[in-house]
């Protein structure tokens, strides 16, 4: 009785926030939303002890006071993590709630993959995220919610885990907070993720601030008093305050400038926000302030006219106060003020239609487009570096000869002012003209250059330029362009290769060339190809040679084939049998295929197919260096496989393992298999020299995670120095 009770009172605290707050609420969606995730999570707890429904609430809050959404987001916070965390999937989000509350809570959840790298992960999740926010603006500002909670709990998280969290808040919340103009978030999130980094500084600058805090107020008032006394007389309406500096903003400055607490003397800044819609009056007092205090001239900012690309609007000058300290003062309107605190989310306070991003919204999504521009195309280690590149904080203006604005981060040169204008501008340009003189393309540029470049039809990009660009726009298309490069120069080899081969008569596929890459000095097919292209191997050449070795051995790969001999090549037929072959694209239809030697995949591993000439489709494990080698000559001819879903099957895997022999290790080893799930043994093949043991057994597994605890336990074994899956040791054993 006590807990329905409880329930009530939540849900009509967050009904009435809602009903202060948004424009209108659907109180049945809430209610409903509210519901459902609470009976979802129901009996789960966080590392704090809390009932895990006092999260999703707790965002459900955020989302409710901090920002001003509307009810949909707010059901959306409800169930943001009901997916990731719960039995529940998608489309029965879809099936409750309908298409867009389904798709929002899909952008908001993780992908998650335990086989994979974190990193992996990390950045596939941040893909989704962004993505999903350029269709709905909603997604990324309930993540802010979500990622402000958690930080605001760090303390109950497990002490290891809270450097790791703290910092990808650091490098990626807070910037990201930053991007859509969410000032208060981006200093709460630095603050507490500075907290967690870096404790002994915090709580020393935490410290000070409180020790100094009288002084400062009392100079904060001595400062404020003449302003007050012009504005007055000027006849404005206006609030004027001083803001301190947080503490991850002092930390650094003390950083930068190498000196301590004690000789920051800008730990505050002055606020005038003025009522008044008229953004001229902004510089009238501007010129107030001057009269009162001598204005540092190089310390001017005009973010009205000019404002950053997240829509902050502000005129930023610094003078000389009391005491010769000079001291930020900050003016703008209430509107701007608005947009400065929430950005993005203040824009809701006036649209209709908000599921879609209009052309209000544009600049706070242009940059997730350049970001995705060439996203299939680059590495995890690129997209990563590309994420935070792209979260860039300070930014210049520079304008191209006809007055045209370019907002560059802090940093960039003429290459990138290049790719800016358009990457065919980028592609082609020897120079640049900064402010009517001839530069070099490795120039850093300064807010205020007029820059125009200068391009050449005969010029290309060259291997040096990706070292100079700085933005991920550039780096992008230059990457892509020796990409691209390459691409061509791999299928000008190829199909010298096959013209020679047709006019010769002679057949070969890619697996008889990979057997004799070393003939010519090469490793892979890549090399290979490109030195055909070159001209640094002769194609007719190449294929008397390897024409010729594989004759000669045509009857022994036969033989072996056929028959096939040994205790590993035994175990590899049965597993592959068990599963009844692969399906194509799903289907169960048979189809001639046959399985790379180079690899020896066997069912469990991912696969991927790919047509050869003559043979059928030839099936290699996803990650066969080879099978990279050839997705790269011709994608085309790449196609997808998989083995079958066989609902209760259990299939063979086997286990490398070696050691340290001693009397009773067999029967250790075999105990250990079969007392895990009654696990079937099938075959154990092991030898052992001068004290040392290593070999193969064969087991039935359910599936991988089966297979993953038997290795686990045999690892645990004493003696036993490896336990691993055949598969993944495969090539340690073939060399």
């Amino acid at each position: 009785m006590k807990s329905g009770v409880y329930k009530r009172q939540k849900l009509d605290e967050l009904l009435e926030l809602c009903k202060t707050n948004l424009r209108t609420v659907n109180e049945d969606l809430i209610r409903h939303a509210y519901e459902f995730s609470s009976n979802a999570h129901d009996g789960v707890v966080r590392d704090s002890g809390e009932p895990y429904f006092d999260h999703p609430y707790s965002v459900a809050k955020v989302v409710a006071q901090e920002f001003p959404l509307d009810d949909v987001s707010v059901a959306c916070a409800l169930l943001h993590d009901v997916v990731e965390d719960t039995k529940y999937e998608i489309k029965d989000i879809k099936a409750e709630f309908g298409a867009t509350i389904a798709n929002i809570v899909d952008g908001t959840t993780k992908i998650t993959d335990v086989t994979r790298d974190h990193q992996v992960t990390q950045a596939e999740s941040y893909r989704k995220l962004l993505l999903s926010m350029v269709t709905d603006i909603r997604v990324m500002l309930i993540k802010f919610a979500d990622r402000l909670h958690n930080m605001r709990t760090l303390e109950h998280v497990k002490q290891e885990k809270r450097p790791r969290i703290a910092k990808e808040t650091l490098d990626i919340y807070a910037p990201f907070a930053h991007r859509f103009g969410l000032a208060k978030v981006k200093w709460e999130l630095e603050d507490a993720a500075f907290k967690y980094l870096h404790p002994t500084e915090y709580e020393e600058i935490v410290r000070k601030l409180k020790a100094t805090k009288k002084e400062l107020d009392a100079y904060i008032k001595e400062f404020i008093k003449p302003l007050k006394v012009r504005l007055d007389e000027a006849g404005f309406t206006y609030e004027i305050e001083g803001r301190p500096k947080h503490p991850y903003s002092i930390y650094n400055k003390m950083r930068a400038r190498e000196k301590p607490f004690e000789e920051i003397y800008d730990l505050f800044a002055i606020r005038i926000i003025l009522e008044s819609e008229n953004d001229n009056d902004c510089f009238l007092v501007y010129g107030i302030v001057s009269s009162a205090y001598t204005p540092n001239s190089e310390r001017f900012k005009n973010y009205v006219s000019v404002p950053k690309k997240n829509g902050y609007q502000s005129l930023h000058t610094t003078v000389v106060g009391p005491d010769g300290r000079m001291i930020e003062v900050q003016i703008r309107t209430p509107e701007m003020h608005e947009i400065a605190e929430k950005g993005v989310a203040a824009h809701w306070k006036y649209k209709e239609n908000i599921a879609q991003v209009d052309e209000e919204l544009e600049h706070w999504v242009q940059w997730v487009r350049d970001l995705f521009e060439h996203g299939d195309q680059v590495s995890v280690e690129q997209l990563m570096e590309s994420f935070k590149l792209t979260l860039y904080q300070d930014e210049i203006y520079v304008f191209t000869p006809k007055g045209d604005l370019k907002t560059l981060p802090v940093g960039a040169t003429t290459i990138d002012f290049a790719f800016a204008v358009h990457s065919n501008v980028g592609f082609h340009c020897i120079g640049a003209k900064v402010n009517g003189k001839i530069v070099t393309l490795d120039t850093t540029l300064q807010s205020g250059d007029q820059v125009e470049i200068l391009t050449s039809k005969k010029q290309t990009p060259n291997m040096d330029w990706e070292q100079i660009a700085t933005t991920h726009k550039a780096k992008s298309h230059i990457r892509r362009w020796f990409k691209d490069e390459e691409r061509k120069a791999l299928s000008d080899g190829r199909e010298q290769l096959e013209k020679r081969l047709k006019k010769q008569k002679v057949h070969l596929n890619e697996e008889d060339i990979v057997k004799y890459l070393s003939s010519f000095g090469v490793t892979t097919l890549r090399d290979f190809y490109l030195k055909i292209h070159k001209g640094e191997i002769d194609a007719d050449s190449a294929i008397n040679t390897i024409h010729l070795q594989v004759k000669h051995i045509q009857p022994e790969e036969k033989k072996e084939e056929e028959a096939p001999a040994g205790f590993i090549d035994r175990f590899i037929q049965t597993a592959r049998k068990v599963t009844g072959g692969i399906s194509l694209r799903g289907s169960q239809d048979s189809f001639l295929h046959s399985y790379a030697k180079c690899c020896n995949p066997i069912p469990g591993d991912p696969i991927i197919g790919f047509v050869s000439q003559g043979d059928g489709i030839k099936v290699h494990r996803a990650n066969c260096k080879n099978i990279q080698e050839l997705m790269l000559t011709d994608k085309n001819r790449i196609i997808e496989v998989s083995w079958p879903q066989i609902e209760g099957t259990e299939f063979s895997a086997a286990i490398r393992i070696a050691g340290e022999d001693r009397t009773g290790m067999l029967n250790d080893i075999t105990h250990s298999i079969s007392t895990y799930q009654n696990t079937n043994i099938r075959g154990v093949n092991i030898d052992t020299q001068d004290r040392l043991f290593e070999g193969y057994i064969l087991v039935y597994v359910k599936d991988k995670e089966h297979l993953n605890r038997l290795t686990e336990r045999l690892r645990k074994i004493k003696g036993v120095s490896s336990a691993e899956r055949y598969s993944e040791s495969l090539k340690k054993h073939e060399k």
